[in-house]
């Protein structure tokens, strides 16, 4: 079993920052890359961010010079930190992990629960 936790999440004015937390637990073997998708009501999920076990990281455009993510693959730890937040990164929010239970496992997605991000005006 492999479980994803996210943490962080909430309610905040526009403009304002909060920062997500994502911890993978259980019979993981590897990660090969950790990531956060959101999906807004009536839209479909899309990928915000992710981070590849080597390091190298990539954001969405609509969240660009405002959203960060990081992670320490020690210890299968990813955050996301959102600065000058708006009403339309409303959302709820998932982390997930891209990786193998061991070694010559198939490689698989694995998803947090996620976290509601509300921004209000």
């Amino acid at each position: 079993q492999v479980h994803l936790v996210e943490s962080g999440g909430g309610l905040v004015q526009a403009g304002g920052s909060l920062r997500l937390s994502c911890v993978v637990s259980g019979s993981i073997f590897s990660i090969i890359r950790m990531a956060w998708y959101r999906q807004a009501p009536g839209k479909q999920r899309e990928l915000v961010a992710s981070i590849a076990s080597a390091g190298s990281t990539s954001v969405a455009d609509s969240v660009k010079g405002r959203f960060t993510i990081s992670g320490d693959s020690a210890k299968n730890i990813t955050d996301l930190q959102m600065n000058s937040l708006k009403p339309e990164d409303t959302a709820v929010y998932y982390c997930n992990a891209w990786g193998q239970t061991q070694r010559y496992a198939p490689q698989l997605d694995y998803w947090g629960q996620g976290t509601q991000v509300t921004v209000f005006p």
